[in-house]
């Protein structure tokens, strides 16, 4: 099966761009309970692996944090003022200064914060959260700070362990993420059963009571996980239950408290206009959102196109899931239905 249409871009009268994509929705059993398009499409993590890297992180960090630290070691964050404080804290922790991250330097995501900022610096990387929080847990664990990126690294290796049992798969597919750390191949629907699992964090063994307080920091500081103008502090932010957590190249993954689903979208072109709406569209037709919901994220819901600076067209979903129960490793029947 191949990406079916997901979102629609009108300009006017016309549609004038189609992003195609899929979607799997998961229980914690790994069954795959609804879908679109190819659920065992192949993908990289990305940052939607952030939760469960802060889990390990966490672990073995071993002391209380603050919620928005523990936040925003999970955080693919704007690169605003309060996420680079958290960070400095993280790292202050640890006794360490920025000069201690492994992260290339970058710019704010956030145009505000972009354009007060005069250079790129290692603090400002959406990752440098994640980074602090792996230097922390390197100075508590007694491991080799300066060599956290590689794929050997005690940390790493405990991520791998942890990225296994919480997908259920036998392989992973190992490339090097955007920052320097190793990132995870899996199937689409290998991500939700992720997700999935962080509503029922005994199913991660010795790791629960991290992976639980992970989640409970997310929800509680949802601003310090991105920021200004994110669909995955805002969905977290009006609903307090829905675990969101945001990738490149258009990967959005969530985790419904109330229900145990675990949901997983990907946009086939990588455009990252697209998956905002998608993965609304998708958590409000397994009871994720509610109509109150749609109204409070209408932003991310259907994104105006502009003309001229004002209004002229938007983004509109154009997939209904279908359901059915499938078991790992069994391919669904057959493809989505689409209204494109």
């Amino acid at each position: 099966m191949g990406a079916v249409p997901l979102v629609r871009v009108t300009r006017g009268v016309l549609t004038e761009s189609i992003h195609g994509g899929h979607v799997a929705v998961c229980d914690a059993d790994g069954t795959l309970v609804a879908w679109a398009g190819d659920p065992d499409r192949m993908i990289y993590a990305r940052s939607c692996m952030k939760p469960l890297q802060a889990t390990v992180s966490v672990t073995a960090i071993a002391e209380a944090l603050p919620d928005r630290e523990v936040a925003v070691i999970a955080a693919s964050h704007n690169g605003e003022p309060i996420h680079v404080g958290a960070v400095r804290a993280v790292l202050e922790r640890a006794g360490l200064d920025a000069d201690a991250l492994r992260n290339p330097p970058g710019w704010p995501l956030d145009a505000e914060s972009m354009a007060a900022s005069q250079h790129k610096h290692k603090l400002l990387h959406n990752c440098s959260g994640k980074h602090a929080g792996m230097l922390l847990a390197c100075v508590r664990a007694g491991w080799d700070p300066a060599t956290y990126l590689r794929a050997s690294h005690p940390l790493q290796r405990r991520v791998t362990r942890l990225v296994l049992r919480a997908t259920g798969i036998q392989d992973l597919t190992m490339g090097v993420d955007g920052c320097g750390v190793p990132v995870h191949g899996m199937p689409l629907r290998s991500m939700a059963t992720l997700f999935a699992r962080l509503t029922a964090p005994e199913r991660l063994a010795d790791v629960a009571p991290a992976a639980d307080r992970v989640t409970e920091a997310m929800l509680s500081e949802p601003y310090l996980v991105g920021g200004r103008h994110r669909v995955d502090t805002d969905v977290m932010r009006v609903t307090g239950d829905v675990l969101v957590k945001s990738g490149a190249e258009a990967l959005e993954c969530a985790a419904v408290l109330s229900s145990g689903l675990g949901v997983a979208v990907k946009i086939d072109d990588g455009g990252s206009r697209a998956s905002a709406p998608a993965l609304i569209h998708a958590l409000h037709q397994i009871d994720g959102l509610t109509a109150t919901h749609l109204r409070d994220l209408a932003f991310h819901a259907s994104p105006p196109v502009m003309g001229g600076g004002k209004p002229v067209g938007s983004l509109e979903t154009v997939f209904d899931l279908r359901r059915g129960s499938t078991k790992r490793g069994k391919r669904p029947a057959s493809a989505t239905r689409s209204r494109a």
